[in-house]
């Protein structure tokens, strides 16, 4: 068997064993296995063939692998401001229609609007905030909840 073969044979048993574990460690193996076994095929001797492997587990295993693992591990996004409100349950204290209205989200007051323009919300009703427009809340009644 040619070398370059045993290489790409390589490079997919790592990367099935990638798909199973998960490590992030097989997976960068394997494409170094799969650049060996281009090297062997493009018809470069066995030590080159070993070569490019070394560098491309050494480069994968040192660079990619901390910065993809520093990626994962980053916290989500923190939402702060009027974004912090959108999907958040607010509670109507008059009539919320396309003229206007008045809303409690997270204790405080705001002026609401229904999303979809031709809702009458009631007072005393449970809404979601589906968006802020300035100091507007966007709201539309949580189905199957009255106040």
């Amino acid at each position: 068997m040619e070398p370059w073969i045993a290489w790409l044979l390589l490079a997919a048993l790592l990367g099935i064993a990638e798909l199973l574990t998960l490590t992030l460690a097989l997976g960068l193996l394997a494409v170094a296995a799969l650049a060996a076994g281009l090297t062997g095929a493009l018809g470069l001797p066995l030590g080159a063939q070993v070569a490019v492997f070394a560098a491309g587990s050494i480069a994968g295993l040192a660079v990619v692998r901390p910065i993809a693992h520093r990626h994962i591990k980053q916290p989500p996004a923190l939402r702060t401001g009027t974004a912090a409100l959108v999907g958040r349950e607010a509670f109507t204290l008059t009539e919320v229609s396309r003229a206007g209205g008045r809303a409690r989200i997270g204790g405080e007051e705001w002026t609401a609007r229904p999303y979809d323009p031709d809702l009458v919300i009631p007072a005393d009703t449970p809404a979601d905030v589906l968006a802020i427009e300035g100091a507007t809340a966007l709201l539309y009644p949580v189905p199957g909840r009255d106040g």
